[in-house]
């Protein structure tokens, strides 16, 4: 497929088909795939948490939602038969930045303009979307509820260094899968959204 062409069919999928897993192959691709995101200072201070497993992401939907009968999103979402939480980790863009080639030996957070631990590793997920999309699959990226973090970290051992930046749930798009309602809203044009030299 085409570069454009997969930029143009990438949208999240909220449905997927629960008796076709992600091949292996195809999982490994989005995985390497990620790891080629640009990072600053070539830092690389992601992680990737990978739940294949039914009991795993079984586990995964228990900890990240509340306890009742779930609604039609969380339905269809729950059939995703492969979830990937990209993960940064702050303080090892805090060292990076310490090291002799770049030199903020006082590890202030201040110097950020933005948490470029959070930016890198949402660019990484979004190799994975596109990634997904090329090997025919869809994707959908979604956050943890911040109330709901604690108990992600203590189900999987994820260690204080790292927090999820979101969730990547990859599959073959199911029978129940359609076009969100905010897609009404229509994609703002380029004329809406570039400044050319000035705003």
């Amino acid at each position: 497929m085409e570069f454009a062409d997969v930029v143009r069919r990438r949208r999240m999928v909220r449905d997927y088909d629960p008796d076709r897993p992600v091949p292996p192959g195809v999982r490994e691709r989005l995985l390497e795939h990620a790891l080629r995101a640009p990072s600053a200072g070539f830092t690389q201070g992601w992680a990737f948490l990978v739940l294949e497993d039914a009991a795993d992401r079984e586990l995964f939907w228990s900890v990240t939602t509340s306890a009742g009968a779930p609604d039609g999103w969380l339905t269809r979402m729950r059939r995703a038969p492969l979830l990937v939480v990209p993960l940064s980790s702050k303080a090892a863009y805090l060292e990076r930045y310490a090291e002799p080639d770049k030199g903020w030996t006082d590890r202030d957070e201040a110097r950020w303009p933005v948490p470029y631990w959070d930016v890198d590793a949402g660019m990484a997920a979004l190799l994975m979307l596109l990634t997904a999309v090329d090997e025919g699959l869809g994707a959908c990226f979604f956050g943890v509820p911040p109330e709901r973090v604690d108990q992600l970290r203590t189900a999987f051992g994820v260690p204080d260094t790292h927090r999820p930046v979101g969730v990547v749930s990859v599959g073959y798009p199911g029978a129940e899968d359609r076009r969100s309602p905010s897609l009404r809203r229509g994609r703002r044009g380029v004329d809406d959204v570039v400044h050319r030299g000035r705003w």
